[in-house]
């Protein structure tokens, strides 16, 4: 997982995708008072609530429904796929929307809708498969796995559907003000870390069912029960804090006479037409920065999809299904993923403070690369000593049960999540704000430079999602060939980050690192 998505993506400062031929008069405004902003980016922490809980959760749930680990990363699709779709079409329409309600408010309201119905398929697909004819005595739950996927796909276009808007009007608001647009830009960074805290420490807490008793059924157990409890308090974060903006914060309507469109678009979705076009016209720095995108975000993926399942399968040694260890482990992870969080909230902050100590942004980038390579390589060190500690506890039925790691093991492994933190931070903004530099000294437009950018973030995700199952399954079915991957693209992406990345001009790298985006 906007999360992620997830993917995690709605990584588009400005949604228009813009051309000389296309145009979209919208209505002169004033910039809105602060509060106002601070309540529409509040709805961050909703829709990143829901991601960290799938990027925590959802993983080690597929295949508790039976999907084998081999292909559980292919679920993951839907995350890239429906952001390089979904986010061009719905931002391109919310541009030119007439409805008397606004032009973005219409498309949030439906966009929360949309994850209230996906995340109740979700929370309840063990239930509806169960109810609909699966034999709980097979591993394999085909029609609860029909639900899930349904759902989840619906979940990632319903969170792609929500935040560009979101984001937009955000936009809106500051109607052009620079200092207002970087706070704008600022809060809505600092809600997300908000509702990944939120997410992960509600995936860490093993007893939350019990605030939900019902939610335990004959085809939920805990685990499946403690996450149909996450999902419910999702919705109630995300309705409540939707439904604040929507009813505080009001938009002028655009009138049709006033969204002029060039006869040129064919009736069909020029939006792609003029995505793609930008190619043209990208200069040599965008095209390297494209690339080190790239490789960031083949470092990234394996371990955003697996990592509370590496800390099950290889630092807990459980199983999925059989005994506590891997729930265990999963627990543990989502504590390391809410620490995580608490670090790159922390860093966000204090990104133009370390640009300016280590030289500009572009070594800045280039040295979280190095670090990234670092942790996802110590993986197989902590895994190994997890595995060269472990002890065994002899259950009734004669089987053993493995005991927890080490302290120390268990320790080291939340350091990873920790200081990945750092770096996520970096790709969380820096990316988005060299490529608003390098479009604004190139000549291109800012929104088809980002929109760009975009591709070269889920198209790699896309990627992972194939190859890193069956990957894994080559060298025995665990996590850490696709980590090792990871490390190798991260190192790759940092070496090209400081040498052929160039430098942006002082002043308006100094403005631009307060642009940030979102895994989606």
């Amino acid at each position: 997982m906007e999360p992620f998505s997830s993917t995690k993506q709605n990584h588009n400062n400005n949604n228009t995708l813009t051309k000389p031929s296309l145009h979209v008069e919208s209505p002169p405004l004033e910039p809105s008072p602060l509060r106002k902003i601070i309540v529409v980016a509040s709805i961050a922490a909703g829709v990143q609530f829901g991601w960290a809980l799938q990027l925590s959760l959802l993983t080690p749930y597929v295949q508790l429904l039976g999907i084998p680990h081999t292909w559980a990363a292919y679920i993951w699709l839907c995350g890239p796929i429906s952001g390089m779709l979904v986010q061009p079409i719905v931002g391109y329409h919310s541009d030119r929307c007439t409805s008397r309600f606004g032009r973005r408010r219409p498309f949030i309201a439906a966009g929360s809708f949309a994850v209230a119905i996906a995340v109740f398929l979700i929370g309840y697909a063990a239930d509806l498969g169960h109810s609909f004819g699966d034999d709980l005595s097979k591993k394999v739950r085909p029609r609860a796995i029909g639900i899930f996927v349904v759902g989840f796909w619906i979940l990632d276009v319903a969170n792609n559907m929500l935040q560009g808007p979101c984001r937009a009007l955000l936009g809106d608001l500051c109607a052009g003000n620079h200092q207002k647009t970087r706070n704008a830009n600022a809060f809505f960074s600092f809600f997300m870390a908000v509702g990944n805290v939120l997410g992960y420490a509600a995936g860490a807490y093993s007893k939350l069912y019990h605030v939900f008793p019902f939610t335990k059924t004959t085809a939920c157990d805990v685990y499946c029960a403690n996450l149909k409890s996450c999902f419910f308090l999702s919705i109630a974060l995300l309705t409540t804090l939707a439904t604040a903006a929507l009813v505080y914060v009001k938009e002028v309507p655009l009138s049709p006479e006033k969204a002029v469109i060039d006869s040129d678009d064919n009736g069909g979705m020029p939006c792609f037409g003029q995505l793609f076009g930008a190619f043209r016209e990208l200069k040599r720095p965008m095209w390297i920065l494209l690339l080190v995108t790239c490789l960031n975000w083949i470092a990234w993926f394996p371990f955003l999809l697996f990592d509370t399942d590496w800390m099950g399968r290889e630092v807990y040694e459980g199983t999925v299904g059989e005994g506590k260890a891997y729930d265990r482990g999963v627990r543990a992870g989502a504590l390391g993923l809410m620490l995580n969080s608490v670090v790159l909230g922390a860093t966000s902050l204090g990104v133009e403070v370390l640009a300016r100590g280590v030289g500009g942004v572009k070594r800045l980038w280039g040295i979280v690369n190095f670090l990234l390579a670092v942790c996802l390589a110590m993986t197989v060190l902590v895994t190994k000593m997890a595995q060269h500690s472990r002890q065994y506890t002899l259950l009734p039925n004669a089987h053993q049960e493995p005991l927890p790691p080490p302290a120390a093991v268990k320790a080291g492994a939340l350091a990873l999540f920790s200081l990945l933190g750092i770096p996520l931070a970096i790709t969380y903004s820096i990316p988005f704000a060299l490529a608003s530099i390098f479009s604004s000294t190139s000549g291109a437009g800012q929104g088809l430079s980002l929109g760009v950018l975009n591709l070269a973030i889920v198209i790699p995700q896309m990627v992972v999602s194939v190859i890193s199952g069956p990957w894994d399954a080559l060298f025995g079915g665990g996590n850490l060939p696709a980590f090792v991957v990871g490390a190798v693209a991260a190192a790759a992406s940092g070496i090209l980050s400081i040498i052929l990345l160039p430098s942006p001009p002082p002043d308006l790298a100094k403005a631009a690192t307060a642009a940030g985006g979102g895994f989606h």
